[in-house]
């Protein structure tokens, strides 16, 4: 008899910091390895040391490339793994991308927190370097989906397309003969880049994210609001500001825009698309396109009518243009990224609107916004809000509760534990309900550092 420990190092009763380490005598495996966003209690969390020795990871498996599950990947590093980290090319193109962004990132806020004085820690540091994040990408050892992948005579894996972003997957885990899923971050049914999600047929022991886990989706018309929406900036001469996740929501966005031209729905108003990370992740769908819908003339000619932003020159000539405007800019929670700058100039007039995209997690200026904060701290000074905001949870890249549970529906056997992670309270006790009146399994939602034994 064999025991396998199942460490919940992140995204237990949070959305945010997806690590799942499994100890195993053969193997020791990290599922992701993402950085805690959101309140500074989590944020902290990041500078803590993990309860495990990371000396002894063998390996880590991606799910896909968001920075909640991959942004961690530099630090474990510098805190002595040395093993591959794999995933599928793509998940591994966006990994790269988003961390060295996020590594710059880290690099000129901690600068700019020095020079201007605003941070408590005396100097204040990067969470990680550009010089860390290249290390990482070494490690980096892309494998195809659907292929079994030996890691020891009794341990395997695999990757099945599950729709989140360009390629995004579920993990298949069997150790000892039992199968462990990893659901990763679930996609729609029907998303306008990205094929249908595959569902699994088997699972002694599911671990599902629930991020919607206590909400449908609204069936908004996303182009007759976002009609409105311009129609209303240029009536106004205003600008509409949509912070956007720079993978998938962003090309979305784009393509949508694109379209709605083309059909003579919206005028050939000025659209400008901010975000370095969201350009360079622009050309992973070129280079994969068995991974998503888009053909590549609809692709060239999207590029051709947008405006690609490529310097911080360019965002202040924008700002200061006095014409109506549509400004497409990372970050999609409002968190960082170049949105930031149009805020702290724009946010304070009437005639700005800004649109939210996606899930905002707690803590997050995304979620503040969302809630109807009057002001907004950005870099250390408040700025008052008076433009409208707006939010569209339907064009979310995560399942909602009735996607999840017809996700679950194809598993032929009774799982002997569900895990619910990567959700809010309530999101994850209304989820939990769910299946147990539905499908008679056992639910369990793990708290942060609990282990669980399961002996094969």
């Amino acid at each position: 008899m064999s025991s396998i420990k199942i460490h919940f190092l992140g995204a237990a009763r949070t959305v945010t910091g997806s690590k799942f380490y499994i100890e195993t005598p053969q193997k020791n495996i990290l599922i992701d390895c993402g950085m805690f966003q959101g309140v500074k209690e989590l944020r902290k969390l990041n500078w803590e040391p993990l309860p495990i020795l990371v000396s002894e990871i063998d390996i880590v498996l991606l799910t896909h490339g968001h920075l909640d599950h991959t942004g961690y990947l530099p630090r474990l590093v510098k805190e002595g793994f040395t093993g591959n980290i794999v995933g599928t090319s793509p998940t591994l193109a966006i990994t790269e991308i988003i961390l060295r962004d996020s590594a710059k990132i880290h690099e000129e806020e901690a600068e700019k927190a020095n020079k201007e004085g605003y941070s408590k820690h005396d100097p204040a540091l990067p969470f990680y370097t550009e010089k860390d994040a290249e290390q990482t990408i070494r490690c980096f050892r892309h494998k195809e989906e659907d292929r079994w992948i030996s890691l020891s005579q009794d341990i395997r894996y695999r990757f099945h397309y599950n729709g989140h972003i360009i390629g995004s997957t579920f993990i298949e885990l069997e150790i000892y003969g039992k199968i462990l899923v990893f659901s990763g971050d679930l996609g729609r049914k029907h998303d306008v880049l990205l094929r249908n999600p595959k569902k699994p047929k088997w699972a002694d022991f599911l671990f599902v994210e629930s991020t919607y886990g206590n909400k449908l989706h609204p069936t908004d018309d996303i182009e007759e609001k976002l009609i409105e929406l311009i129609q209303d900036t240029l009536y106004k001469k205003g600008t509409l500001i949509i912070p956007s996740f720079a993978v998938e929501r962003l090309q979305v966005l784009m393509y949508i825009l694109w379209k709605l031209y083309q059909k003579n729905r919206i005028p050939n108003i000025p659209i400008y698309v901010d975000s370095p990370m969201g350009n360079n992740v622009l050309s992973v769908f070129e280079s994969f396109p068995d991974w998503h819908k888009l053909p590549l003339n609809e692709y060239r000619a999207i590029c051709n009518h947008i405006n690609i932003v490529t310097s911080y020159r360019e965002t202040w000539e924008i700002i200061d243009n006095p014409r109506p405007k549509i400004v497409i800019a990372g970050s999609g929670m409002v968190t960082g990224g170049r949105v930031l700058t149009y805020l702290q100039q724009l946010i304070d007039l009437e005639t700005t609107s800004v649109l939210l995209v996606g899930f905002q997690a707690e803590g997050t200026r995304g979620r503040l916004l969302q809630e109807g904060t009057h002001e907004v701290k950005i870099y250390g000074k408040y700025y008052s809000v008076k433009a409208k905001i707006y939010s569209i949870e339907s064009l979310s890249a995560h399942a909602d509760q009735q996607e999840l549970m017809d996700w679950m529906s194809s598993i032929k056997n009774v799982p002997e534990k569900v895990f619910l992670i990567h959700g809010e309270a309530t999101a994850l006790d209304t989820l939990r309900v769910k299946i147990q009146d539905a499908y008679r399994w056992k639910v369990q939602i793990p708290k942060l550092y609990d282990v669980l034994e399961i002996l094969t």
